[in-house]
C-alpha cells in the first residue's frame, strides 16, 4: 500500500515508480523479510511492465483516490513475490541438476572438481573470465588460466578473444545439459481458482 499510495499521489516529476519500489521493500525490509529475491519485485516487474502501468491505471484511475477498490493492486503485488520466489526456486532446482551433471562429467574427464564452478556460470549464459574463476576458485592466475585451457580442450568451454579481453562461454554440451534440466517458466496464478494440473 505504501507503493500504490507514494506512485498514487506522483510527488516528483521523475523516478515515483522507482521510489515506490523502494518503499515497497524498505517497508518489507522493517518486517524483516530482507532477502532480495524475496522484498523486491524488481525482476518481475521487468518483464511485467505493461501489467504493473495496467493495475496502477485500474485502481489509481490517474490520481490518488482512496476510495477505489485496491484489491487488484493487492493481488497483483502478491502475485508479483510469489511468481517471483517461484522463480528462484526453479532456477536453484535447475542449476543443482546443472551442476551434479558437471561434476560427473568433469570427474569423468580427470578434470579438477572446481572447474564445475567455471562452467555452472557458463552454462547459465554468463561469460566467464579468468579473474572471476581465479577468484570463486581461490586459485592462482596460473592456476586458473590452465584450467580453463582444460575446459576448453575438453569440450567444456569456448574461448572468444586473446589476452586480457579474452572471456568463455558453454560449449555445445554444457548448453545440452541447460536444455535437458530446464523446468517450465511460467508459474501458475497463485489465485486461479482452477485445480493444479500435474
Amino acid at each position: 500500500m505504501a507503493h500504490l499510495n507514494l506512485v498514487m499521489i506522483h510527488p516528483f516529476s521523475d523516478g515515483n515508480g522507482r521510489m515506490g519500489r523502494c518503499l515497497q521493500t524498505l517497508v518489507l525490509a522493517r518486517a524483516g523479510i530482507t532477502a532480495p529475491i524475496f522484498s523486491s519485485i524488481e525482476e518481475y516487474l521487468g518483464r511485467n511492465t505493461r501489467a504493473y502501468y495496467d493495475v496502477l491505471a485500474q485502481v489509481g484511475a490517474g490520481a490518488w483516490n482512496p476510495t477505489r477498490d485496491c484489491r487488484p493492486w493487492i493481488r497483483f503485488c502478491l502475485t508479483a513475490h510469489y511468481r517471483q520466489a517461484m522463480t528462484f526456486l526453479r532456477r536453484t532446482r535447475e542449476i543443482e541438476k546443472i551442476c551434479d551433471e558437471l561434476e560427473v562429467r568433469i570427474k569423468r574427464a580427470g578434470l579438477p572438481e572446481r572447474g564445475v564452478l567455471a562452467l555452472a556460470d557458463a552454462a547459465v549464459g554468463y561469460r566467464v573470465r579468468n579473474p572471476t574463476y581465479r577468484s570463486i576458485a581461490e586459485v592462482t592466475d596460473a592456476t586458473a588460466g590452465n584450467d580453463l585451457r582444460q575446459l576448453v580442450k575438453a569440450g567444456f568451454l569456448v574461448p572468444h578473444g586473446e589476452k586480457r579481453g579474452r572471456f568463455y562461454t558453454a560449449s555445445p554440451m554444457v548448453q545440452e545439459i541447460r536444455r535437458k534440466v530446464a523446468e517450465p517458466k511460467q508459474v501458475a496464478d497463485p489465485f486461479d481458482p482452477a485445480p493444479a494440473r500435474t
